[in-house]
């Protein structure tokens, strides 16, 4: 189980580190496509060019290189939330920086593609991390992203319908995340061009602001009677 504590911001980078990113990228790729158990330090490194004690020195063991790989390779939840979390913006804006948060790793070419598979090997072969991301990074974007709704719905606390407005939300963003392989199956042309990922963006923020405009709706359709509990 690889459940010990490891920081999550990523280091300033220099030239004494570029073997330390060489790591990164290679134990990513091979991580994501052979599991931890199946991925020995010699085959990092060698995928890597560096030396096999490379890895002892930047993350002490296989292990520790494991975790920084699985926490490292993607944006820090308070930069994240900070996209859409501000007390200043409106919802357009506040979606738009939530959508920004899955679109971005997108075009950065496989990368996302790979942190997810590595995310989803945790399901199949599970190490003990999981957990920890739901934790310190899934939980406090969705209660961040349930703080947002219930300011723009004008409710002083969150109820069940709140949070599944908030999970289908996050879902569209999810599932172009996490699918972008079977999208490609299924219409190669909505991934092509340069401009595909910032149309991607766009319409995103107009299906989340109809979600939210239909739940105001529902809400003003069926008014909760004086002492009647949320649900």
């Amino acid at each position: 189980m690889i459940d010990e504590p490891a920081p999550r911001a990523r280091p300033q980078r220099s030239d004494g580190e570029q073997s330390r990113e060489r790591l990164m990228h290679a134990a990513l790729r091979l991580f994501a496509q052979q599991g931890f158990a199946k991925t020995s330090t010699r085959e990092i490194a060698e995928a890597a060019s560096v030396n096999l004690a490379a890895i002892s020195y930047y993350f002490g063991d296989k292990e520790g290189l494991y975790r920084a790989v699985f926490f490292e390779m993607q944006g820090k939840p308070e930069d994240e939330i900070a996209r859409y979390a501000g007390q200043e913006l409106s919802l357009r804006e506040a979606l738009h920086g939530l959508y920004t948060c899955f679109i971005e790793p997108l075009k950065q070419g496989d990368i996302a593609q790979l942190v997810m598979k590595l995310h989803a090997r945790e399901f199949l072969e599970p190490t003990g991390l999981w957990q920890r991301e739901i934790s310190e990074a899934i939980r406090p974007m969705h209660e961040a992203l349930v703080d947002v709704l219930c300011r723009h719905l004008g409710l002083r606390q969150p109820d069940n319908e709140t949070r599944r407005l908030a999970l289908s939300l996050a879902g569209l963003g999810v599932h172009l995340h996490c699918c972008t392989d079977v999208i490609d199956e299924l219409a190669p042309a909505l991934g092509s061009g340069p401009k595909a990922f910032d149309l991607w963006l766009e319409r995103l923020v107009m299906y989340g602001e109809a979600m939210v405009a239909a739940e105001q709706q529902r809400r003003a359709q069926n008014p909760k009677k004086k002492g009647e509990k949320a649900t």
